[in-house]
């Protein structure tokens, strides 16, 4: 039998309005003064009331903070935890998408440990635990907060890089569906295929488990049956609450099991070009699928069907390559480029980006089929001409 271990965030609380019970949630930490990290986007709406009004009714004492930008830098990081010692806080909220979590764990861990947010990129760095945190997403989504990951980009020499630490896991996950109802279709659609890239790279990954491909699975079924809904009926609460749910489901499957090849060849696309995450890896998902399928095809079998596609008449190698072209569908279908031609990404780059793909080791070694050098810039060049199925 597998050895195997689960772990996510320590408490979650699901439901339609279930970010009213903020105050309440802190109180369970006995914390009265806290930071909240927001995404600068999200504060200048009605969303910053709607999270530090009730607090300050409350009687806590909270300071907002909104120093970074999407795909944030660690001196972000740096700079909340300065806020978070100045404000003595207690505990720290995150809210917001993949970056403002992610911020938020990592300024709850240097609130607590020494030195800048650099020196902590790696695998199990922490020396202290952190300070209590809630999460509060607003997409659906990164799945960031049910993970012990924080992510980081290095502008100067043009990396990403990420804090990894169980210590890090956050104390609650507030999931509140109707804070994902304002979320713009384009957001909708990169969140969300972010969220079946975790969901798809945990079931076919080299630590998948029982326990993981139970969340996976779902969260496939899920995000497939909904996000077409999600990004062009905005408003239905169904559809969204199915979304936030395939999320989560998805982050737990991450969590449990682990990435693969696509987040790492989908790192230089950010370090180097901008891309935000969840577009870099929607790009690259049925590419790197097709690249593994011959390996796992009962597995991608699986996945199609999930994806609701039917594959009884063909064989196992044409189911497995069913899901692929599933992928490949629904991502169009929402909006998402074809090809990494489709975000000006010159082709010219490949070789540079095929080595900093190199250097993110544990997706890389946790993929199903290994990837060397040349594998990984084949891929690439698959991925800027279209070429699904070529020369794997």
């Amino acid at each position: 039998m597998q050895s195997f271990a689960v772990q996510g965030a320590r408490r979650t609380v699901f439901g339609t309005g279930s970010s009213t019970s903020l105050p309440e949630e802190i109180k369970r930490f006995d914390a009265r003064r806290v930071v909240v990290v927001m995404d600068p986007a999200l504060s200048r709406t009605d969303f910053r009331d709607r999270i530090m009004a009730p607090l300050a009714e409350d009687g806590i004492e909270a300071v907002l903070f909104e120093g970074f930008e999407s795909e944030p830098a660690p001196e972000s990081a740096d700079a909340g935890a300065s806020v978070a010692r100045e404000h003595e806080a207690e505990l720290v909220i995150g809210v917001g998408g993949g970056s403002s979590m992610d911020v938020a764990k990592a300024v709850a861990m240097l609130a607590r440990n020494s030195g800048p947010a650099r020196s902590f990129i790696g695998l199990g760095l922490v020396r202290e635990r952190p300070l209590p945190s809630i999460m509060i997403p607003t997409t659906a989504g990164t799945g960031s907060e049910v993970t012990f990951t924080a992510v980081f980009t290095m502008r100067e020499s043009r990396s990403k890089g990420g804090i990894n630490d169980e210590k890090m896991f956050p104390d609650t996950a507030l999931l509140d569906p109707e804070l994902t109802l304002g979320c713009p279709p384009h957001v909708t659609a990169y969140t969300g295929m972010d969220a079946l890239t975790h969901a798809i790279e945990s079931y076919t990954s080299r630590q998948a488990n029982p326990v993981s491909d139970l969340y996976a699975m779902e969260a496939i079924r899920l995000i497939g049956e909904n996000l077409r809904g999600a990004v062009y009926f905005g408003l239905d609460r169904e559809v969204r609450s199915n979304m936030l749910l395939g999320s989560y489901l998805a982050g737990l499957g991450l969590a449990a099991a682990g990435v693969g090849a696509v987040h790492a060849l989908a790192y230089p696309l950010g370090a180097l070009f901008g891309i935000n995450h969840g577009t870099a890896n929607a790009v690259l998902l049925p590419y790197v699928m097709a690249y593994n399928a011959p390996g796992i095809m009962d597995r991608y079998a699986a996945i199609a069907r999930l994806l609701g596609k039917e594959c009884g008449g063909g064989s196992l190698r044409d189911a497995a390559f069913t899901a692929v072209d599933a992928v490949r569908e629904l991502s169009g279908d929402i909006g998402i480029p074809a090809t990494l031609e489709g975000l000006h990404i010159p082709v010219d780059a490949a070789p540079e980006m095929a080595v900093g793909a190199l250097k993110v080791t544990r997706p890389m070694l946790n993929n199903p089929r290994p990837v060397g050098l040349e594998d990984a810039e084949r891929i690439y060049r698959n991925a800027f001409g279209g070429n699904v199925h070529a020369g794997l």
